[in-house]
């Protein structure tokens, strides 16, 4: 055992980064050597947005960068390392800094970890969707040209680092974290009241979310969510009750300035709700008769759950859940996807959850880092 404690420093800022850390500090007891600290970047600022998922989850942040909210995607990241830059120097200094994901929260974290000679180790590492459209592709590839430890969540992610030239020694399949919170919670998702405040009968409804620049941010991805959902209130079986959306701020906030908002309003049986907890999103998707998104995590989750989901997007970085899951990539047809949902036979459910998807992910990570800490002495 070492006589020291060794600094770690976790770099999150957005909802999906919030999940896929809530195990850390709870398992840090168990590894005396380390000295855990977490700070929120405030990528994701507001209420629905980062705060309740700290309150659900009984995870403070020991540091706030306190971000500006209106900046630029540069200029969010800019102020990010600035800060981190200026919270290293004065008030905790890591022997290893942690982040996770691929938002610019972690690009950002990573750049600082380089430039400051911080050893960096990468959460989720070696995902790869191969559509340079998506700015997300190029936070995991940088983040990981910097990194040093690579923790990967499925198989596919090992050959790509592989053939980037990393070294075996330095790639950990560990499985995935986010799951690990699901898991974690399970009974408290259960217990939510979720579904008897909106009214809705399980797997009686449709989940909706939608994020991405190219469907929200303008607005002709706008026009083909309205046709989507009008269609799926038209042309699904009369199994289906009720389409749920959740809907993210940007989301909205682009409906309202393209002069949509009441049309979306509009469509019979469609219920907007605002951002969910972490329980209360979890216990849709449980309950769900399928899910439609163009999330990363959410894929993981419905495969884990053993949902039915449809990905509108021509690729994803997580293979695993087409090739052992219930996702399936679609395009924005209509057709296709209520072929899809009115087709039963399709829903692949009939699987166990992708290897070391057990809830112990966290806890291999903090095994590795001790045995690294130890002979690396970082």
């Amino acid at each position: 055992m070492m006589s020291d404690k060794k600094n770690i420093l976790i770099v999150v800022g957005t909802r999906p980064n919030f999940i896929k850390v809530t195990q850390f500090k709870k398992l840090a007891n168990t590894y005396p050597p380390f000295n855990i600290k977490i700070v929120h970047t405030s990528q994701h600022y507001s209420d629905e947005m980062s705060t309740l998922f700290f309150q659900e989850f009984d995870l403070q942040p020991d540091f706030f960068l306190d971000i500006p909210s209106n900046l630029s995607p540069v200029s969010q990241m800019a102020e990010i390392m600035k800060n981190l830059e200026k919270l290293i120097q004065t008030k905790f200094f890591p022997h290893l800094i942690i982040v996770v994901g691929d938002v610019n929260s972690t690009l950002a974290g990573a750049l600082v970890a380089n430039k400051m000679n911080i050893p960096l180790a990468h959460i989720e590492s070696g995902l790869r969707s191969f559509d340079q459209s998506m700015p997300e592709e190029y936070n995991r590839i940088l983040t990981d040209r910097m990194a040093q430890y690579f923790f990967v969540t499925e198989k596919d992610a090992i050959l790509n680092l592989k053939q980037e030239g990393i070294k075996d020694e330095q790639i950990f399949y560990v499985g995935n974290t986010m799951i690990d919170t699901l898991i974690a919670y399970q009974d408290k998702i259960e217990s939510s009241n979720i579904l008897n405040e909106l009214k809705l009968t399980p797997h009686q409804y449709i989940l909706l979310t939608f994020h991405r620049p190219n469907n929200v941010d303008d607005k002709n991805g706008l026009h083909q969510i309205i046709h989507l959902i009008e269609s799926l209130n038209t042309q699904l079986s009369q199994q289906i009750k009720n389409i749920v959306f959740p809907i993210h701020p940007r989301t909205e906030n682009n409906f309202k300035k393209f002069n949509l908002w009441e049309k979306l309003n509009a469509i019979p049986s469609l219920m907007l709700t605002p951002p969910q907890s972490y329980f209360h999103f979890q216990k849709l998707i449980k309950y769900a008769f399928a899910v439609i998104t163009d999330s990363g995590g959410v894929q993981e989750e419905t495969t884990y759950l053993k949902i039915p989901c449809i990905t509108i997007r021509p690729s994803t970085e997580r293979p695993v859940t087409l090739w052992e899951g219930t996702n399936i990539l679609l395009p924005f047809d209509i057709s296709k996807i209520c072929d899809y949902l009115n087709t039963p036979s399709h829903y692949h459910t009939n699987y166990q959850p992708p290897e070391l998807w057990d809830g112990k992910s966290t806890e291999r990570i903090l095994k590795t880092l001790n045995t690294i800490m130890q002979h690396h002495n970082p």
